[in-house]
């Protein structure tokens, strides 16, 4: 007998070469349809996530955590207003890359082609089921998804609408597949059906990142995980600094997009301190610094264990390192980055170049919150992974990162 692995892999390979030629207008017309049963379906939407809320406050999940999971009227709005965004984008598919003709007259072609099936590995967020869902389907891709259990009743929820949205609009509902089964076990073998899966991408904390890295034979993406650094240079403007790092730190702790490590150099230390403590006070921020911080608010921040440094909090906690250069602020980084998003504030361009050069991440900002590393904000529409490796792609993962390309070579009897 079938597993539902091998079942809905095959499935979604099946359904994945009725798509892979799909016109532009079929492929929008089906995400139309989606954006639309988003909205018409939305009580039904809420209700189920309403389990799965529930079910993770008896688990004690953290409210950094909860948040991630909860569904309301205006995410799900937007989440249909992103389906949108992405029926406006290009379409990935048949793109001419390049062309040339050979000296025997052959004219070649590199032409970009869907993947074939995405397995996306998630957790909590459920609007991931959608983001991943409408990009496969725009980029001629299906997909087998396997969200986390604790949000498996809005997973299924939102799979059913897609498949009704694929169904209107002639297309097959099995390109997208939902692995109900919230084994464990059951994601080794996704990760290793090589005949049916072209691609993993991992989504969620460290540990299932790792997980997936380690055991996937499929190619696989490494995303997300986010230990992201500020360093706040000593020719820092430091109202601008506060605010930056406020933004960083607190709009979304719960996102691998939000700082975790507060770089400052020991010029200005006091003065940013003083600027900085009563803010993340008011917000409710845990701070824990090395000893010359607390030296200066000892009642305040706690001391900063080793493991500090690298950790990816995903809460209101920050970790505050004296520096006495960009120097060596760089070399923190580099010691303890996911390579992910790193900042500087300066209002020195030598300094900030310097960084910009140095930093090997997939985001480096000046003057900038870390937050705007997002396949929205960069005008990528919904995103479906934040690459940190740097094969094939990196940074914000958007329509063009889920698209290969193949030569086509027009002849006339040249033999070799």
């Amino acid at each position: 007998m079938e597993s539902e692995v091998y079942s809905k892999a095959k499935a979604a390979h099946e359904a994945s070469l009725q798509l892979a030629n799909a016109a532009t207008t079929v492929k929008n017309t089906a995400l139309s349809y989606i954006a639309n049963e988003l909205e018409s379906q939305c009580q039904t939407i809420i209700t189920a996530n309403q389990i799965d809320i529930a079910n993770a406050k008896d688990k004690g999940m953290s409210e950094a955590m909860l948040d991630r999971l909860a569904l309301t009227k205006s995410r799900i709005i937007d989440i249909a207003t992103g389906v949108r965004q992405v029926i406006d984008l290009p379409d990935p598919v048949g793109v001419e890359l390049e062309a040339w003709t050979r000296p025997n007259g052959l004219r070649i072609q590199k032409v970009t082609v869907p993947l074939g099936v995405i397995a996306m590995i998630y957790e909590s967020r459920p609007n991931v089921t959608v983001d991943a869902a409408v990009l496969c389907i725009k980029s001629g891709n299906a997909c087998v998804l396997r969200g986390g259990s604790e949000s498996i009743h809005s997973n299924i929820a939102l799979t059913s609408v897609i498949k009704s949205g694929l169904q209107k609009a002639g297309l097959s509902p099995d390109l997208v597949q939902l692995l109900e089964n919230t084994d464990r076990a059951l994601v080794k073998e996704l990760l290793t059906l090589r005949q049916y899966i072209d691609l993993a991408i991992p989504r969620g904390g460290a540990g299932l990142i790792q997980m997936v890295i380690q055991t996937a034979t499929v190619p696989c993406i490494e995303t997300g995980s986010g230990i992201c650094h500020i360093y706040v240079d000593k020719d820092a403007d430091l109202d601008m600094a506060v605010r930056i790092i406020e933004n960083a730190k607190v709009s979304r702790p719960s996102t691998c997009n939000a700082m975790e490590t507060l770089l400052v150099h020991q010029n200005i230390r006091q003065a940013l301190l003083d600027k900085l403590v009563p803010v993340m006070q008011r917000d409710a921020v845990e701070l824990r610094g090395d000893t010359e911080a607390r030296m200066l608010y000892e009642n305040i921040i706690h001391e900063a264990m080793p493991t500090d440094w690298e950790t990816e909090y995903n809460a209101l906690i920050m970790s505050i390192r004296t520096v006495s250069s960009v120097e060596e602020a760089i070399a923190h980084i580099r010691r303890y980055s996911t390579h992910h998003s790193e900042t500087i504030v300066t209002e020195n361009p030598k300094t900030a170049e310097q960084f910009l050069r140095e930093v090997d991440s997939a985001a480096v900002y000046v003057n900038a919150s870390t937050r705007f590393t997002d396949g929205f904000e960069f005008g990528f529409g919904a995103e479906i992974g934040i690459s940190t490796q740097k094969l094939h792609v990196r940074g914000p993962m958007g329509l063009s990162a889920l698209v290969s390309y193949k030569y086509i070579i027009h002849g006339q009897g040249q033999i070799r």
